[in-house]
């Protein structure tokens, strides 16, 4: 394989991945803003969830919206830094990387969808 294969394959896989990271990035955000409307602010949103749970103090704001953050965060960040992306390798197989990436990134948008429903439900 040279390096017109190899470049032509990272371009298709990146352009895929940030493609599908996009409609996550937007899912979270409508499904956080949409759990908003029905989720009391209060400082301390722990214990509404979860009694048993007397953790750290996290507002509202933060409860719902970190995960969003930071799925947009780590978009712009796919976008922008293709290039370096193209030169940086962790893993020698590109598969490998971008299947680690979409682990990752499936699994905060898991969270931020969990977080907002926990926080609809007992918002209802």
């Amino acid at each position: 394989m040279d390096f017109d294969d190899d470049s032509g394959e990272f371009s298709r896989l990146h352009n895929l991945f940030t493609f599908h990271l996009g409609i996550a990035v937007s899912l979270s955000w409508l499904t956080s803003l949409y759990a908003a409307l029905y989720a009391p602010w209060v400082r301390n949103i722990r214990p509404l969830i979860d009694p048993s749970n007397v953790g750290p103090v996290e507002s509202t704001w933060s409860y719902l919206f970190i995960f969003p953050v930071v799925l947009t965060t780590a978009w712009l960040i796919s976008i922008f830094g293709q290039n370096l992306f193209a030169k940086v390798r962790i893993f020698k197989n590109q598969i490998i990387e971008f299947a680690f990436a979409a682990m990752v990134a499936f699994g905060m948008f898991y969270l931020s969808i969990d977080r907002a429903v926990a926080a609809m439900l007992i918002g209802m």
